[in-house]
């Protein structure tokens, strides 16, 4: 038997112990990962795809979860006079879009062969207009939204401000921060397995880098495109022109000073490749305008 450097006996059989153990860890992690994968999977209406969603996590969950980013948010910004002229703009285009979110799901809904879900339904819409030099705008998981007083000049008329906003509220309808929260679950489970296999800190930071711009990235610019079409489809059946889009998108990446990440290391694709998606978009959001417009306050 041979000795370590102090004179103790190194039993071999005891290595190979540890290591069937470790094994027997990490197969445990990984079945627990793959039951988690293939148990939460849920078929999105609004694309036909199907898409990771804890299912513990409920509608009103959700919108807790989203009332009390929210409140934090508005304790932190300061909000406009809600009288003021910009204010009571930004209302109306959010009821214009708000009012065309059952029709527009329905008939995307359709396309992919599937019945709305209507989670939507007990959302608990509000909009706050916050000072704030910042050109973004955003809508968390139960309706709540804000515009940031930065984009008024950049979007420049309604029309590329509903386009923003309808992807915004696209995002809380698609449940992106739920696929999130899910997605950051099967990572913890995956730095589980690793710091159980043996990983050092160094191996377990390139594995999730390499995770990161393997899958995540991507994964975040696919919500982005998605955001985009939802989007784009509620502006056009509320009567704005989606046309307006493609301008807009040249301002965002204008105002942005060329400051941006190369699109791989992003998490939203880089204005060009959205400039292309939308124009592509364009005949579909068109027939959305014929089709729904009708009904809408075209004011």
């Amino acid at each position: 038997m041979r000795q370590d450097p102090v004179g103790n006996p190194r039993d071999p059989r005891r290595r190979r112990g540890v290591g069937g153990l470790r094994w027997i860890v990490l197969l445990g992690f990984a079945i627990y990962g793959g039951c988690y994968y293939f148990s939460n999977r849920t078929v999105d209406p609004y694309t036909g795809e199907k898409v990771l969603i804890d299912a513990s996590l409920d509608a009103e969950s959700e919108k807790a979860l989203g009332l009390q980013a929210y409140q934090q948010i508005l304790s932190q910004e300061r909000p406009v006079d809600p009288s003021s002229q910009v204010a009571r703009q930004i209302r109306g285009i959010a009821q214009r879009l708000i009012a065309k979110v059952e029709p527009v799901e329905a008939a995307l809904a359709a396309e992919h062969g599937q019945a709305p879900n209507r989670f939507s339904q007990g959302f608990d819409w509000e909009v706050n207009v916050l000072q704030s030099d910042q050109a973004n705008a955003f809508c968390l998981p139960g309706g709540k939204m804000a515009v940031y007083t930065g984009l008024v000049p950049v979007a420049k008329n309604a029309d590329a401000m509903a386009v923003v906003m309808g992807h915004e509220i696209a995002h809380a309808l698609l449940r992106h921060g739920a696929q999130r929260m899910a997605q950051q679950k099967l990572t913890e489970i995956g730095q589980m397995a690793g710091a159980a296999g043996g990983m050092d800190a160094q191996q377990q930071q390139m594995l999730m880098s390499a995770f990161g711009y393997g899958y995540l990235l991507p994964y975040a610019r696919t919500h982005e495109t998605q955001a985009d079409e939802v989007g784009l489809m509620l502006a056009a059946a509320a009567c704005f022109d989606p046309q307006e889009a493609v301008p807009l998108w040249e301002r965002m990446g204008a105002a942005s000073g060329g400051q941006a990440p190369p699109e791989f290391a992003s998490t939203h694709p880089n204005p060009g490749t959205r400039i292309q998606n939308l124009q592509a978009l364009m005949p579909k959001a068109m027939e959305y305008r014929q089709r729904f417009c009708e009904t809408a306050q075209a004011n």
